[in-house]
């Protein structure tokens, strides 16, 4: 077989690593068939095929537009594919080929609030518009979809109507560069932290996590809390917040960071909170455990699956229920107690 993976996102976090560790995998279990990897120009030239069997083709098209679904089909018909791969949730709805979708997610189901957004909120609404109908038929032309955790799956059965046993559930998993990774360097915070990873949109709830930290600040001896992730219009949005409450000093914004970066920051944090209102599975938290690090995250369905009692739940809506569950954490008491 002949089969293409739709590997625009490579570079991107969160599924960039899914496609990335997908690739990596899929290139050592399968010596049989043949591999199209599709790429934007950003990726095209530092990423090396695995072998003869692998080929790299161009495809500088952004996900999520109209020339997405006018160019990618073409893309994908001149290579002759039997089966194509689309590993996040864009499909290409004219295309007549065979196609297998992973979900991660159905997050933009639930939060259609212009704060989501930097468009135009008539723009917005249209986006959206066009993101459920691409998703409505991409799911029905699918032969089969991929779904990261039971949860993530019974969102698409509700959202959607799509018979479950066409849904498969393939968890995702910690990489293993992240324990080869694991050294005893010293730590990029030398104070005490609090530690946070992951992007700022409206639905990741990291407000409710300042506002919890603002309530304990003075008690914590001199902890900080970090927030890592990318300086896009919502990480600079929390800035102004952290500064108009008079935080700046104690939020430290540390930006992207690189695989040894995050290896270094789960392993040395006092405790990882992932405060989101909702997750498709939540790999930062599972990431966190592996290196010893305790985690407390919001009460919802996913995290109960994947964390089960692995980490210390709190209401995502109620800051003071965080606090008070940081306070316990960082004095060494309760289940979120420090091991190393």
């Amino acid at each position: 077989m002949k089969i293409g993976i739709d590997a625009r996102l490579l570079q991107e976090t969160g599924v960039g690593r899914y496609i990335r560790n997908l690739i990596a995998e899929v290139s050592v279990l399968d010596q049989t068939n043949q591999y199209v990897v599709f790429l934007t120009k950003k990726s095209f030239a530092s990423f090396s095929v695995p072998n003869a069997r692998w080929k790299k083709v161009l495809a500088d098209v952004h996900w999520h537009t109209v020339s997405e679904q006018i160019v990618m089909p073409r893309l994908y018909e001149a290579e002759g594919l039997d089966l194509i791969h689309i590993p996040y949730h864009n499909p290409p709805i004219f295309y007549r080929g065979r196609m297998i979708l992973t979900i991660h997610d159905l997050t933009i189901l639930h939060f259609a609030t212009g704060k989501a957004t930097t468009l135009p909120l008539p723009v917005y609404w249209l986006k959206r518009l066009g993101y459920w109908i691409e998703l409505w038929v991409g799911l029905r032309k699918a032969k089969g979809i991929i779904a990261v955790s039971k949860s993530t799956r019974q969102e698409v059965v509700d959202h959607f109507g799509i018979p479950e046993h066409k849904i498969t559930v393939t968890y995702e998993g910690v990489d293993t560069r992240i324990q080869s990774l694991r050294t005893k360097t010293k730590p990029l915070i030398r104070q005490r932290y609090i530690l946070y990873v992951g992007n700022a949109y409206p639905h990741k709830n990291v407000e409710t996590l300042i506002t919890a930290y603002q309530k304990i600040v003075g008690n914590t001896g001199q902890t900080k809390l970090v927030l890592v992730g990318g300086d896009d219009f919502f990480y600079r949005r929390l800035k102004e917040t952290v500064k108009s409450i008079g935080l700046e000093n104690d939020v430290l914004f540390f930006g992207l960071a690189n695989d040894a970066d995050l290896v270094n920051l789960y392993s040395h944090a006092e405790v990882f909170v992932f405060p989101s209102l909702r997750e498709g599975f939540g790999l930062p938290a599972l990431e966190a455990l592996s290196l010893g690090c305790p985690v407390l995250v919001s009460d919802i369905p996913v995290f109960h699956e994947i964390l089960g009692e692995n980490a210390v739940y709190f209401d995502p809506k109620d800051p003071s229920d965080l606090s008070d569950k940081l306070t316990s954490i960082l004095s060494g008491g309760g289940t979120g107690a420090k091991a190393r």
